[in-house]
């Protein structure tokens, strides 16, 4: 074993008597496991929220988009698309035709966006996850119905059992010149509402109706804003947009989720970065007590570092003696903190002992999505500070030699 680790070993793990310094050194050690275990629950904690939002997204946004990129509609009934819709692969393919219309209900109006769907959206059985009252239904007994989100709900005090009282949704006339009676420039459809949805306030202003609803009021028979598809498990996505991408031109764009919303994936990178920084930085002052710890430690073993330097220790052998030292409290505190971390983390997920503030529809505790990378990420931030801190000390060390030798 290298000698300088093996004297570094014995001073921190010596049971023949307990020093001060043993004390300090389990201190700096402790603050090194709970900086540790509290980094990695914390960012553990964030990625199961993450990925609840995420999913929660996924509802209405699907996993690739077919959009023309240049206008707002495109004829989906060419041979590619046709082709495309019969993908062995697919296992949701829905033309999305949506515009922003007025809605009024009773005496109150909101400006919202109708999102007309055809069938295969309901395919996705996270739908109902989302509803907060009656239920996510399209057609009932031969009639189109609306599900609504929470702020058009908010907004116009829509009652979903009022089977008397539909949504009325107004558009613009297409080719229509000014009229003597604006009444004449407006399309307009009622439709009764079947439930209210919640994902995020980016969402919540939608009204889903099916997508013959939706033609009959734009008066836009064949074309579609979007094409929305969703594919079998255990498919390669990154090949698929790729593929699509290559045969369809550069008349239209296929975009993934992290394209259709690269705002969300900013923030919840920002917030992760933000959260891991601030960690960081008080574990970061936790490491550095090292440094007062190592020069107690120096200052205790005056007498032996004499010793060894009349045996022939160099100034290198002395330093590397209480650099390892540092690095060893701060490595088993990490691993320590880990461990425990993970558990805390293993047992969040089967039991929820810790609940969010308030109940949701979705989860009721706080989610948690352990990650193997985080764990090396947390391990490499404090081998890295630790170094940094272990290296200052043990120069701190080599300085303070030559007054020892003085002294003795």
């Amino acid at each position: 074993m290298n000698t300088s680790i093996y004297i570094a070993k014995r001073y921190l793990f010596s049971s023949k008597k307990m020093h001060a310094i043993n004390i300090i050194s389990g201190i700096s050690m402790l603050g090194v496991l709970i900086g540790s275990a509290a980094l990695i629950i914390v960012l553990s904690a964030f990625n199961g929220l993450e990925k609840v939002v995420l999913n929660l997204y996924s509802n209405f946004s699907p996993e690739l988009r077919i959009e023309a990129r240049m206008g707002k509609t495109f004829d989906p009934n060419t041979p590619y698309f046709k082709s495309l819709h019969k993908d062995a692969r697919l296992f949701s393919y829905t033309d999305v035709l949506q515009e922003k219309v007025l809605i009024m209900y009773g005496n109150k109006s909101f400006i919202s966006t109708l999102k007309g769907v055809s069938d295969d959206f309901l395919k996705n059985n996270m739908l109902d996850s989302t509803i907060q009252d009656g239920s996510f239904t399209l057609h009932s007994d031969g009639r189109p119905m609306a599900v609504i989100g929470a702020i058009v709900q908010n907004n116009l005090s829509v009652n979903i059992r009022d089977e008397q009282s539909p949504l009325q949704i107004y558009s613009p006339r297409r080719g229509t010149a000014v009229s003597v009676n604006p009444a004449d420039e407006f399309i307009t459809r009622g439709i009764l509402s079947s439930g209210v949805f919640s994902i995020q306030q980016e969402f919540d202003d939608i009204v889903v109706v099916p997508i013959e609803f939706t033609r009959g009021l734009l008066d836009i028979p064949i074309k579609v804003s979007s094409i929305d598809l969703n594919y079998n498990k255990d498919t390669n996505l990154d090949n698929v947009q790729t593929e699509i991408q290559d045969k369809i031109g550069n008349n239209f764009t296929v975009k993934n989720r992290k394209e259709q919303d690269t705002e969300l994936y900013k923030v919840l990178g920002g917030e992760r970065l933000s959260i891991f920084m601030i960690l960081t930085f008080v574990l970061t002052i936790a490491i550095f007590n090292i440094i007062g710890t190592l020069t107690m430690l120096v200052i205790d073993k005056r007498k032996d570092i004499a010793v060894l330097t009349s045996l022939g220790a160099d100034r290198n052998l002395i330093q590397r003696i209480f650099f390892f030292e540092g690095m060893m409290i701060s490595v088993i505190g990490c691993v320590a903190g880990l461990a425990l971390g993970f558990i805390f983390c293993i047992l969040q997920q089967h039991y929820g002992f810790i609940k969010l503030g308030e109940k949701m529809t979705v989860v009721d505790a706080y989610p948690i999505a352990i990650k193997l990378a985080d764990f090396g990420v947390v391990f490499l931030t404090v081998a890295v500070i630790s170094a940094i801190a272990s290296g200052i000390s043990a120069r701190l060390s080599i300085k303070g030699l030559d007054d020892i030798k003085q002294d003795l």
